[in-house]
């Protein structure tokens, strides 16, 4: 059952922003500062690849995981919930295809049904919208996340 309320921050966000309070704040877990590695897609999704689906998945993770590293401070420790986020954005993107190849519609022996891909479509959506909001990457979860603290090289590589 989900807890109600706001989601806590980050120990770390509310530390920055002076509003730590051990009373109400865990410190939480703390990872090393590493950057995620890429995958091997061919490894990670296997087999045919009519759709481009592990393409898809590359783009992705090129287009968004060093914007995380560098705004949200992502680790490798947290490198399966950015390859879970970049499978589900290649595998939306390949069911939307199919939905849009095959009608919201199909003709079964039963009559005219509604196809499984709209069953499918929703259900990486849910999953979409879930781990966009973990990540800080919907315009309203992006206010939420605090940029860490380099002080390395790489300060001001965005600007």
């Amino acid at each position: 059952m989900a807890v109600p309320g706001q989601k806590p921050k980050p120990h770390i966000q509310a530390v920055r922003e002076g509003t730590y309070r051990p009373d109400r704040n865990s410190e939480g877990a703390r990872f090393a500062p590493l950057s995620p590695v890429e995958p091997d897609w061919s490894e990670l999704l296997p087999g045919d690849d009519p759709e481009g689906v592990r393409g898809k998945a590359a783009d992705v993770w090129a287009r968004t995981i060093p914007a995380l590293v560098h705004s949200a401070g992502l680790t490798d420790a947290q490198r399966e919930t950015a390859i879970e986020y970049c499978v589900t954005v290649a595998r939306l993107w390949q069911a939307e295809r199919e939905l849009s190849r095959s009608g919201l519609v199909v003709e079964t022996e039963r009559g005219n049904v509604k196809s499984p891909w709209v069953t499918i479509v929703n259900q990486y959506r849910a999953h979409f919208r879930a781990l966009t909001g973990e990540l800080g990457l919907s315009p309203a979860s992006a206010t939420r996340i605090t940029p860490p603290e380099s002080g390395g090289d790489d300060d001001g590589i965005f600007d």
